[in-house]
């Protein structure tokens, strides 16, 4: 059974009319815990303090500190991109930059022509919409959505004079520019760093599953989905020279040996292979050079496949599978023949290549366009977030709020993927909002000192910020709430007291209202959702039966295809259990829809288990090259 199939209850069929209510938690939302990803706070954290350090202290020179804002805007976007090989990272940022300015300037624009606030709030919200539908479908991952809206929403109640409009634009391009260079400046220290770390991840995820009972579900789903998210970063890693190719070749060795743990070995290897994954996952996470490993004749098999295809498809496939097969031993199991290309010529044909389905998903606008098609299940919840965040702030503005983009900014915080992470993120918001209140009071005498000492505190929670949200969002928010009091500071000077009154308010309006409009808008897609991802695990599936049922070749020519078409059929049907696995989370999270099909969806994530281990342990038989 998966880890969200419960034991069945009498007399409830697996049918789409029965409906079941879930109660939402308490104890767990303010838990703190001790995430994997915790250990990497310092790059986001002190990526975006330098970010906003250098533009800050350039303005706080030419006491220009009402500009704040504008440069803030470009230099938060340092916060992205980090889980991300540098080639992928430069792409990512400069898109999350334009981003951020497209929406700022229509944040200007509106400020500058739009008088009516009701307007004003209903443009922004339509926006934070826009932000949250988009970062989810591109699973850009955190900080997501919530820097973007903060900062544009902010843009809408700021006076504007529309001939300043280019030259504040022209500022959040600058500090775009910086976050871009901070962000890419590890580089020169350590280029394979994200690749490294993202196959660490896999290494110790795999270490883990074999420590664990044979029969567990939730190791076996954590180490399939750390192995695929490797792959996708290793599959946006370019190898166009003999140093890159080595160096990519040799993560895609260490992370074919993760997958194989996957392939239930005996008994009385699981120790000492567990053993072994965590010292590779040291050396790749302290930078020592990568260690030699070698791979079984299966697994040479299937890049070697991989070479002879891409060989064929550019037109060169005799003389690639001469010069391939030449220092190929493939009977000796001892991965002496699996430096294929030398990269010398721009060959790194035998680097495993992503799966038609990997690669769909890998770039381009299609697939984004794709997921918000009508009937996708983010269309509710753009819904939630556009009606919760305009309600939130008409709300605020009647009760009399300064700051309604603040409950706006609150109300977009709250929509997560599903009523229960909804709930919990209100929870957590308000508590998180009421300590970080309290502090800003606190500190009022240290804030009231100059605008030098407010630099430096904004420069403090942000790196305070993104150490503490991975423990849990609420101790995160303790910091983000002062921080973001003081970058209102610098544009618009109010009393201490009006500004904690209005934030506290505004928190307030925008949890319930957002929490109300989370109820109330159920996504009743996601347990369609659940139906879709099933019969893609099965289709998956059948198409990996069929690669297995086949009768081994007996020629070299033949097993390569034959290793290349089980890879595929490996990534096809990994990826499809990883996505069966998301959706279950979350719709078992909605508190009111259809019942889950908990024992079909148990069944197939056990079959595909089953057959996703065969797999691998066919790429890994010594038999494959006889």
């Amino acid at each position: 059974m998966g880890k969200h199939a419960g034991p069945s209850r009498p007399r409830q069929k697996d049918t789409e009319g029965v409906i079941r209510a879930r109660p939402l938690p308490v104890k767990s939302t303010v838990r703190l815990r001790r995430p994997m990803e915790a250990r990497h706070w310092h790059k986001p954290a002190f990526s975006a303090a330098v970010a906003i350090a250098v533009p800050d202290l350039a303005l706080l020179a030419l006491d220009r500190m009402d500009l704040v804002l504008y440069t803030s805007a470009g230099a938060m976007c340092a916060l992205y991109g980090h889980n991300k090989p540098y080639a992928a990272r430069a792409r990512t940022v400069a898109w999350v930059i334009l981003s951020m300015i497209a929406s700022l300037a229509v944040g200007l624009v509106s400020s500058a022509f739009v008088g009516n606030t009701l307007l004003l709030v209903l443009i922004a919200s339509a926006l934070a919409a826009v932000h949250k539908m988009m970062c989810d479908a591109t699973r850009i991952g955190p900080p997501g959505n919530l820097i973007i809206t903060f900062i544009s929403a902010s843009a809408f109640f700021v006076p504007q004079q529309p001939g300043l409009i280019p030259f504040h634009l022209l500022l959040a391009v600058v500090g775009g520019a910086v976050a871009w260079l901070v962000c890419m400046a590890p580089w020169l220290v350590r280029p394979e760093g994200p690749q490294r770390i993202a196959t660490a991840r896999a290494l110790e995820a795999a270490a883990g599953l074999l420590r664990a009972a044979p029969d567990a579900a939730g190791p076996r789903h954590a180490t399939a989905a750390a192995v695929n998210a490797a792959w996708q970063t290793l599959f946006l890693v370019p190898a166009r020279s003999a140093a890159k190719y080595n160096a990519r070749a040799r993560l895609e060795r260490l992370l074919i040996h993760a997958e194989s743990a996957l392939a239930e070995p005996a008994a009385g290897a699981r120790s000492a292979d567990a053993a072994r994954f965590d010292a590779w996952a040291q050396d790749l996470r302290r930078g020592r050079p990568l260690p030699e490993v070698a791979l079984d004749a299966g697994q040479t098999a299937e890049l070697a496949g991989i070479a002879a295809d891409q060989a064929a498809m550019a037109g060169r496939g005799q003389e690639a599978m001469a010069r391939t097969g030449a220092g190929t031993d493939f009977g000796s199991g001892s991965g002496s023949g699996t430096d294929f290309g030398s990269g010398q010529d721009g060959g790194a044909a035998d680097l495993r290549r992503p799966s038609p389905d990997h690669l769909r998903h890998l770039r381009g606008f299609r697939p984004v366009l794709e997921q918000l098609r009508p009937g996708s299940p983010l269309l509710p919840v753009g819904v939630r977030v556009m009606i919760g965040c305009t309600l939130a702030g008409w709300a605020s503005m009647a009760i009399g709020s300064e700051h309604p983009y603040w409950a706006v900014v609150t109300a977009a915080s709250v929509f997560q993927a599903n009523t229960t992470l909804s709930w919990q993120r209100a929870l957590q918001r308000a508590l998180g909002n009421l300590l970080g209140l309290l502090l800003f009071t606190a500190l009022l005498p240290v804030i009231h000192t100059g605008h030098l000492a407010m630099v430096l505190l904004i420069l403090l929670f942000q790196v305070g910020a993104e150490a503490w949200i991975p423990r849990n969002y609420w101790l995160g928010s303790v910091c983000v709430t002062p921080m973001a009091l003081l970058l209102t500071s610098f544009g618009n000077a109010m009393p201490a007291g009006v500004l904690v009154r209005d934030r506290w308010v505004d928190t307030v309006v925008g949890a319930v209202i957002g929490l109300i409009c989370c109820v109330l808008v159920t996504n009743r897609r996601a347990t369609d959702r659940i139906e879709a991802a099933v019969a893609r695990v099965v289709a998956a599936r059948e198409a990996a039966v069929a690669v297995l049922d086949a009768d081994l070749p007996d020629d070299h020519e033949a097993v390569y295809e034959t290793a290349y078409e089980a890879g595929w059929a490996r990534d096809r049907l990994a990826a499809a259990l990883v996505e069966l696995r998301e959706a279950v989370e979350v719709a078992s999270g909605e508190w009111w829809q259809r019942a889950l099909p908990a024992e079909r969806v148990a069944l197939t994530e056990r079959d595909g288990h089953r057959t996703l281990a065969r797999l691998v342990r066919r790429l890994t038989a010594p038999t494959l090259a006889a």
